[in-house]
């Protein structure tokens, strides 16, 4: 039996589950969420408890089990506390502006500036110029938009300038031996 796939998942009161038609609805203070879940897997819940569980222990089930477990975990948790990834920009005249609602205006060392529209669901905090937090209800999406940004500069080796997830470390290299 998966470890993962066996764990219960504990639905706050605030929350409401349903499955119809292979597909999996969570409802929350932080909106709606679906997700289709894989043939051969089934949710069921009693109380404030959801578990998740296969039909036989074949490969392609005993794969899918934990992680649709922690997908519906995922989505839980996003409709209820929500998902947040924080980038750092490092670098001389590199910084950060909260261009409007969804807009992200980033100074990056390029001739002209970006200009970063999120998609629905995702909201951009600039507490600091070099600081970026990304909010949203879905976990892919909050780290899909981050690993974007990320890619318009990324950490460069021999300064450490780029955007950088927060706490991230840059392994760094001497620069060229001079004579």
């Amino acid at each position: 039996m998966s470890r993962i796939g066996r764990n219960p998942i504990t639905v706050p009161a605030s929350v409401t589950v349903s499955m119809t038609d292979g597909v999996v609805t969570v409802k929350g203070p932080n909106g709606t969420m679906s997700r289709n879940v894989p043939d051969g897997i089934t949710l069921a819940q009693e109380g404030d408890v959801l578990t998740v569980d296969r039909v036989n222990d074949e490969t392609m089930y005993r794969s899918l089990h934990g992680l649709t477990r922690t997908l519906v975990a995922n989505m839980v948790t996003g409709v209820t506390d929500g998902w947040s990834r924080e980038l750092e920009i490092i670098g001389v005249g590199y910084r950060a502006a909260a261009g409007g609602p969804g807009v992200l205006d980033l100074a990056l060392g390029f001739s002209h500036p970006v200009k970063f529209t999120a998609p629905e669901g995702v909201t951009f905090e600039v507490p600091v110029p070099t600081r970026v937090i990304i909010k949203g209800a879905d976990k892919e999406v909050v780290g899909q938009v981050a690993a974007s940004i990320r890619k318009l500069r990324k950490p460069e080796p021999y300064k450490g300038k780029g955007v950088r997830y927060l706490g991230e470390r840059v392994m760094r290299k001497a620069g060229k031996a001079a004579k």
